[in-house]
């Protein structure tokens, strides 16, 4: 089992920046292929950013492509988010998770497709 512990979150203005932080604990990240995904009050958790096991791959939304940036230091079993150029519909809560089922083309889109979760940081950004 892991568990994962996000922080980093807060209240910025438009085209600020902040940058997320997901720390392991228990069996290693460098284990789970890891994700960042992020859901606004009434509406799905969507995904937002992915990043294998080696760190060598990155998955972007189509909506966050060239403003954020997913990395990860398996050193210290933790994955960032850095994101820039932010704007007010990126309010939300963003919650890492963790997974060993990336089995197919576009699993780690996939919400269902994560096994362990954080409890999320708040994100919020004024126009």
């Amino acid at each position: 089992q892991v568990q994962l512990e996000e922080s980093g979150g807060g209240l910025v203005q438009a085209g600020g920046s902040l940058r997320l932080s997901c720390a392991a604990s228990g069996r290693t990240s460098s284990s789970y292929g890891m994700g960042w995904f992020r859901q606004a009050p009434g509406k799905e958790r969507e995904f937002v950013a992915a990043i294998n096991k080696s760190g060598g791959t990155t998955y972007y939304a189509d909506s966050v492509k060239g403003r954020f940036t997913i990395s990860r230091d398996n050193a210290k079993n933790t994955v960032y988010l850095q994101m820039n150029s932010l704007k007010p519909e990126d309010t939300a809560g963003y919650y890492c998770g963790a997974s060993n089922k990336w089995y197919y083309s576009g699993a780690y889109k996939d919400k269902t497709n994560y096994d362990y979760w954080g409890q999320g940081t708040q994100v919020a950004v004024s126009s």
